[in-house]
C-alpha cells in the first residue's frame, strides 16, 4: 500500500497536482487507498480512551477530510475540464464510494458522542471562537446527517444520499452530452447576416473541424449568445434558441433526458427531508443558512419581484415598440437578446462589440490583478506548473513581506468536453496541523470564447464581469487568515453569504478609474475614452427589470419545489409556469425545458438555495457602498474588507463578519440604488 501512495499521483502532497501525470486508471487506486486509511484512523480515534482534546481529536478528523478532498478535488476537476468517458467512468464509481464514506461518517455514533462529551467537557471552555463554531458546525452536520434515527432509517437515509449522488452526475452528464451533440450546419452565407466576425470564423473552424462544408454553431456560450444577439436571420435565431431552450429534456435526444431525473431528485430529497422530521427539504436545507424559512425567503422575493415587475413592464414596452418596427407583431423569447442590443446601440450609441475591442485579455488581468493588489496590499505573479491545457495559466499570490498567500489556475475558455458556465473550486485549502501547514489553491473556471489563431483575445464586458465574480470567490478560498480546516476559505460560509465576496467584485466593472486602466483597443492602442465609458455606465441598469425577475423566477421556482413538493401532484412544468404567470412580463413558449439544465439546484449545491445570489446581492452592495463613500480603490476599506469578510472564511456566523465591517446589519437600500429599482 505505501508503494500505491508513493506512484500514484494522486496523492502527491508535496507540490502542485501533477496534472500532465494524472489518468484514468489512477482514480480508484489512490480514492480506495485514502477512504481505507481514513477508516483506520477514524477506529483509532474510536477505540482511544484518551481525555479528548483539540489535537487527538478534531484534526485527526480534519487530517482525513483534507487529504481525501485534495486528491477528490483533481479527479472532480478535470472531469468538469476535460471529460472523457474513461475518466467519467472512473468519476462516477468512486463518487458512490465516497459519498458512502461520507454517509458513513456522518451517522457514526461513537464519533458523535465523543463531539457531545467534547462540547461537555472543561477543555471545551477554552477553545477558541473558531474552534467551538467547528463543534457546533459537526454537531449539526451529524444531526443532518442521520445520526439519530433508528437502524431502518438509517439504512434508507443512506441509500438516498448515494441515489442523489448517482442522479446529480446523471443530470450534468445528460446536459454536458446534449449540448455536444448538437451542431447546426448552416451552409448559406445569406443567413450569417448581422452576426460578428468572430462568431462567423468560429462557426466556420468548427465546420471544418467537422469537415463540414459552411458554419457550424453549437450551443456553447460564446457561440449561442451572440448569435441570439445579432442574427438578422429570424428563424436561425428560432433554431438556436429551441435547441438551447430544450437541451436535455424529452423534446431534444431521449438518451440524454432528465426529465425522470428531475422528478426522481425532488421526491428523494423530499423523503431525506421527511425521514428527519423536517416538513420539506427547504426547511432542512435552510437550517445551515441565513434565512431561516422558506417564508422569509419568499416575501424577500416577493418584495424584490413587487419593485422590479413596473421597471420590467417598461423594458418590454420598449422591446415591443423595436420589434413593431420590423413588423413583428408578437414578440418571442428569441427575439428579446436580439431586439435588447438594437434599443441598447440606439438608446446609447455603442455596441457590445465595440467595447470589447477595449478589453483584451492580458489587459483585463492586468487592471484586475493591479486592483486587487492596491485593495488588498497583495501582489499576483504568473508562476509555471502542470496544467491540463496549453491555455490554463498559472498564478501565485504573495504579501508585501513576499511570503506566498496563495495560488490559482485560470481555466478562461469554453472548449468541447468542459462544463458551461463559470466558478472556482478549491485545489487545496489553508490549514495548520499539528506538524504541516498548507498554502491554499483555487481552481478559477470560464467558458469565454476560444483563441482565434492571428485574432487577439478579447473579452466583452459581461465576460470582464463574470471574471471578476469568480476572481472575488477566488479572493475568498486564497485570502482567508483561518488556520483551522474546517472552516477555512468559503468552507462553513453559509449558502446564502458564499456570493457577498464574488458580487462585491462586479461592482468595480463600473468604475472609471478601474476601467480606463484595464483598456486598450486591439488596433488604435488607446485606453476607451471617458465618453464611451459613460455610455456604458449609463447603461448599467438596461432592462434590470427584466433581469431582477428573471433572477427572482428562478429563486421563486427552486424555493417553491423544495417547499411544497408533492410526489403524487407536483409537475415541475406546470410549477414553472405558475411562477411566471404570477410575476413574469413575457412567458417563453410552452416547449421551453429551462428546469432540465438547471444544474444549480439539480447537480449544484443550490437546491432550496438559488435565492442566495440575490440575498447576497444586498450585502455585496450595501459592503460596496461603504468604498463608493470613501474611494473606490481605497486600501483602508480593503483592508477592513479584508480583515473582516475574507480572511475570516466560516470562522464566525456570515451576519456577524458583516456587521464588523459595516457597523451594522445590511439594508436593501443599497441594491435597489444599485440594480436602478429606486
Amino acid at each position: 500500500m505505501r508503494n500505491q501512495k508513493i506512484k500514484n499521483p494522486l496523492l502527491n502532497r508535496e507540490e502542485l497536482p501533477l496534472f500532465l501525470e494524472i489518468k484514468p486508471q489512477h482514480v480508484s487506486p489512490a480514492i480506495s487507498y485514502l477512504l481505507n486509511n481514513n477508516r483506520e484512523k477514524i477506529n483509532e480515534i474510536k477505540v482511544s480512551s484518551d481525555e479528548l482534546t483539540w489535537d487527538n481529536f478534531l484534526i485527526p478528523l480534519q487530517r482525513c477530510d483534507e487529504e481525501l478532498s485534495r486528491a477528490w478535488s483533481q479527479v472532480s476537476h478535470l472531469n468538469a475540464v476535460l471529460n472523457s468517458p474513461e475518466l467519467r467512468e472512473e468519476y462516477n464509481k468512486n463518487i458512490l464510494e465516497i459519498t458512502k464514506y461520507y454517509s458513513e461518517l456522518s451517522q457514526d455514533e461513537i464519533i458523535y458522542k465523543k463531539f457531545i462529551k467534547l462540547k461537555n467537557s472543561s477543555i471545551y471552555n477554552s477553545f477558541s471562537k473558531t474552534q467551538k463554531k467547528i463543534v457546533e458546525d459537526e454537531l449539526l452536520s451529524f444531526t443532518l446527517g442521520g445520526v439519530d434515527l433508528p437502524l431502518d432509517k438509517k439504512q434508507e437515509f443512506k441509500k438516498i444520499q448515494e441515489q442523489l449522488s448517482t442522479l446529480s452526475t446523471r443530470f450534468e452528464e445528460n446536459l454536458l452530452d446534449s449540448i455536444n451533440d448538437f451542431q447546426l450546419n448552416i451552409t448559406s452565407e445569406n443567413r450569417l447576416s448581422g452576426l460578428p466576425e468572430d462568431i462567423i470564423h468560429m462557426a466556420k473552424c468548427c465546420a471544418s473541424e467537422n469537415q463540414l462544408k459552411g458554419w457550424v454553431f453549437t450551443l456553447d456560450f460564446p457561440c449561442y449568445v451572440p448569435t441570439l444577439q445579432y442574427a438578422n436571420d429570424r428563424e436561425l435565431r428560432r433554431e438556436m434558441y429551441y435547441a438551447y431552450s430544450t437541451k436535455a429534456s424529452d423534446l431534444a435526444d431521449p438518451e440524454h433526458d432528465n426529465s425522470q431525473i428531475i422528478n426522481d431528485i425532488l421526491n428523494l430529497k423530499h423523503q431525506m427531508a421527511k425521514i428527519l422530521n423536517f416538513p420539506n427539504y427547504a426547511a432542512m436545507s435552510l437550517k445551515t443558512k441565513m434565512a431561516k424559512s422558506s417564508g422569509e425567503v419568499i416575501n424577500f422575493l416577493d418584495s424584490l419581484a413587487s419593485k422590479a415587475k413596473k421597471f420590467a413592464e417598461l423594458d418590454m414596452s420598449e422591446l415591443y415598440q423595436a420589434a413593431s418596427k420590423d413588423g413583428i407583431d408578437k414578440i418571442e423569447a428569441w427575439d428579446i437578446s436580439y431586439y435588447s442590443e438594437k434599443i441598447k446601440q440606439e438608446k446609447f450609441n455603442f455596441s457590445d462589440q465595440e467595447i470589447k475591442n477595449y478589453f483584451p485579455k492580458n489587459k483585463v488581468l492586468m487592471g484586475l490583478f493591479d486592483l486587487v493588489e492596491k485593495i488588498y496590499s497583495i501582489y499576483i505573479t504568473r508562476k509555471e506548473a502542470q496544467v491540463w491545457n496549453e491555455f490554463v495559466e498559472f498564478y501565485e499570490i504573495r504579501d508585501k513581506d513576499d511570503c506566498l498567500i496563495g495560488q490559482f489556475y485560470l481555466d478562461l475558455y469554453a472548449r468541447k468536453n468542459k462544463r458551461g458556465g463559470a466558478w472556482m473550486d478549491e485545489a487545496i485549502s489553508r490549514y495548520k496541523f499539528t506538524s504541516e501547514s498548507s498554502t491554499p489553491v483555487a481552481f478559477l473556471t470560464c467558458n469565454f470564447t476560444p483563441p482565434i489563431v492571428n485574432k487577439p483575445i478579447t473579452l466583452t464586458h459581461d465576460e470582464v464581469i463574470t471574471l471578476f465574480h469568480e476572481f472575488g470567490h477566488g479572493l475568498h478560498h486564497l485570502l482567508t487568515e483561518i488556520d483551522e480546516y474546517s472552516v477555512s476559505g468559503i468552507k462553513g460560509v453559509e449558502w446564502d453569504a458564499v456570493e457577498l465576496p464574488s458580487q462585491f467584485m462586479e461592482n468595480f466593472c463600473w468604475e472609471w478609474s478601474v476601467i480606463k486602466n484595464m483598456t486598450q483597443h486591439i488596433e488604435t492602442k488607446q485606453s476607451i475614452s471617458k465618453e464611451l465609458f459613460d455610455k456604458l455606465y449609463t447603461s448599467k441598469n438596461f432592462q434590470s427589470g427584466l433581469q431582477t425577475l428573471r433572477q427572482v423566477e428562478f429563486s421563486l421556482f427552486d424555493m417553491e419545489l423544495h417547499s411544497n413538493y408533492d410526489s403524487s401532484i407536483t409537475n415541475v412544468l406546470q410549477v414553472l409556469d405558475d411562477i411566471r404567470t404570477k410575476i413574469a412580463v413575457i412567458k417563453p413558449p410552452s416547449w421551453n425545458r429551462f428546469p432540465h439544465s438547471f444544474s444549480h439546484i439539480f447537480a449544484g449545491g443550490y437546491s432550496a438555495g438559488y435565492y442566495s445570489y440575490k440575498w447576497a446581492e444586498v450585502l455585496s452592495a450595501d459592503a460596496y457602498e461603504l468604498f463608493e463613500e470613501n474611494g473606490v480603490v481605497s486600501s483602508y476599506i480593503g483592508e477592513s474588507f479584508r480583515k473582516e469578510i475574507l480572511s475570516k472564511g466560516g470562522s464566525r456566523p456570515a451576519l456577524d463578519s458583516f456587521i464588523a465591517f459595516r457597523g451594522r446589519e445590511p439594508t436593501i437600500d443599497a441594491l435597489l440604488k444599485h440594480s436602478g429599482l429606486i
